[in-house]
């Protein structure tokens, strides 16, 4: 059965992903809207809905390192997964105002969230706590990153496109439909996924920490695997980046905030070092954007990217109680 979970909810993530992008790239178009705040606002959301199931069930439910591995995990997969295997398939262009302004976001939230998760470092405090008042800033700076994504909508803020991107035209009552049901078939195949590998993942005996950070977060971070490939595929760089970038900030700000609010999140398994390596993921983005391939992630970036991933991966598997 829980093979079957797994083949069913990549079908539905796979399907639900091309609906999406295409439903929201449509609108995009009519309503003369940016494709970056797109990727930014309804395709973030969207595929971070996944991670906000998660994470609150988790912590309501006292499981504090599912809750925070599963975000951590995700944003990781996130930056070195989805925007290596993208360029991969097709070197992803980042706009400029993306590389000073929404990337060294990510940076700061990581920076913020390593704050946050260092108590015993910082304060000289027996454990690890991301506090409920912790979680009201997350919440706080999620409010700022909304209010600056409708002003770039306002200001009209846009790069030239390329000359190959082609959106397909459809009636807005269309688009609506792709987006609900592109959204419908992520969520829902993410989460059959995350069923089917957490069934087998326990029946092996895998902690819970390692299945927050591994298993689960890859889960719920497949919808935003699938919409990235697909929108480079078509020729749309502006929101598989985009996708990726504010699906980052929508975990930390509003998926850890929510959690946070709910209750505390004592940190047990979760440790410095894997804070660290995502803030580390998020500066070497923003560096080979920066100084290589003139705002392109290339292949061989792309490359160093998953080899990061599969790298740490390793490391935490070996390390693993």
């Amino acid at each position: 059965m829980d093979i079957l979970f797994l083949i069913v909810g990549l079908v539905l993530i796979l399907a639900g992903a091309n609906a999406l992008t295409d439903g929201a790239a449509a609108t995009a178009k009519r309503f003369r809207i940016p494709d970056i705040v797109i990727g930014l606002t309804v395709v973030a959301f969207g595929t971070s809905a996944p991670e906000l199931a998660v994470s609150v069930s988790s912590a309501v439910k006292g499981s504090a390192d599912m809750a925070v591995g599963n975000v951590v995990g995700s944003n990781l997969f996130n930056t070195l997964m989805i925007v290596g295997c993208t360029a991969l398939f097709a070197p992803i262009v980042v706009q400029r105002n993306t590389l000073l302004k929404e990337i060294p976001l990510c940076i700061l939230a990581s920076l913020v969230l390593l704050a946050m998760g260092s108590d015993t470092v910082l304060d000289g405090a027996a454990e690890n706590v991301v506090s409920t008042t912790d979680g009201l800033v997350l919440l706080g700076f999620m409010a700022v990153f909304v209010s600056y994504t409708f002003a770039i909508a306002g200001s009209g803020r846009t790069e030239e496109p390329d000359e190959g991107t082609a959106i397909r035209e459809m009636p807005l009552w269309r688009a609506a439909l792709c987006i609900g049901g592109g959204l419908a078939g992520l969520i829902g195949g993410g989460q059959l996924f995350v069923d089917g590998a957490c069934g087998l993942a326990r029946s092996l005996g895998v902690g819970e920490s390692v299945i927050g950070l591994t298993l689960v977060a890859g889960g719920t971070s497949l919808p935003e695997l699938a919409t990235s490939i697909v929108a480079a595929l078509k020729r749309n760089p502006e929101i598989a980046i985009g996708n990726v970038v504010g699906s980052n900030l929508f975990n930390i700000f509003l998926v850890l905030g929510c959690s946070a609010a709910v209750t505390p999140l004592h940190l047990t398994g979760i440790r410095h070092s894997d804070l660290a390596v995502l803030a580390a993921s998020a500066v070497l983005l923003w560096l080979f954007g920066v100084f290589f391939g003139r705002r392109t992630i290339t292949r061989i970036e792309g490359s160093v990217l998953v080899a990061y991933y599969v790298g740490y991966t390793a490391w935490l598997v070996c390390h693993a109680g």
